[in-house]
């Protein structure tokens, strides 16, 4: 199993930590990228991504080992500390540079038999806020199936969370990394899902943007082709 880590921080916190506890639950080969650190650019709004080829975003390059370490992974992790009930800034800026892989343009066939979890903590509250965040990307793109691991540690430091909160969390991604792996090779994505992806498939049978009814076409997704 491969597994792809995205930290929203390049400090080692609470988060990298259950992050971390979790890879190692699920076994396999893990690869990590810290942001800002790995990657820190901001979107510019050209809409050269959308409008001609990813190829043309001026962080292509940059962005391309991230790239390719999403698509290789069987298992995504999404990991952010709690922001201002959000998920951190350079999470945000990331996902941004995404936007061409939503179902709405071209969506990645990889995605869709992913697993993904996203994770956060918070010294108080607003995991539910800052994983819906990550979430929606996770859904946009076609992943199959996106858990949320959420806690409050009740710290700023992963040194000074109790021993209770500590056990209680590595009980609970034991038990999600046993589903997580009982499903693996067999996930496929749900109705919502199938249902964006029906409605745009109708829409590119129609015409629409030139660079996404190509990239439609050329999957035969306008046809019977299906990425599942």
């Amino acid at each position: 199993m491969k597994i792809t880590i995205l930290h929203g921080q390049s400090h080692k916190g609470s988060t990298y930590h259950l992050a971390r506890m979790l890879g190692e639950k699920l076994g396999g080969e893990v690869t990590e990228f810290f942001l800002p650190r790995d990657f820190g650019e901001f979107c510019t709004g050209c809409t050269r991504c959308f409008m001609e080829s990813e190829e043309k975003c001026p962080h292509y390059e940059k962005l391309s080992p991230v790239t390719r370490a999403i698509d290789g992974a069987d298992v995504l992790i999404l990991a952010s500390p709690v922001y201002v009930y959000h998920c951190t800034g350079a999470m945000k800026a990331l996902l941004d540079h995404y936007g061409w892989r939503w179902m709405v343009h071209r969506p990645e066939s990889s995605m869709f038999p992913k697993q993904a979890v996203c994770l956060s903590t918070a010294a108080g509250a607003g995991m539910g806020s800052a994983n819906k965040d990550m979430a929606h990307s996770t859904f946009w793109w076609g992943v199959g199936r996106t858990y949320k691991f959420g806690m409050a540690v009740m710290e700023t430091g992963w040194e000074r969370v109790s021993q209770k909160k500590k056990r209680k969390a590595e009980k609970k991604l034991s038990a999600l990394a046993e589903k997580i792996k009982r499903r693996q090779g067999r996930v496929k994505p749900g109705l919502k899902t199938k249902a964006v992806f029906a409605a745009m498939r109708l829409a590119y049978k129609r015409g629409g943007n030139p660079a996404d009814a190509r990239y439609w076409k050329e999957k035969g997704w306008t046809g019977k082709a299906r990425p599942w």
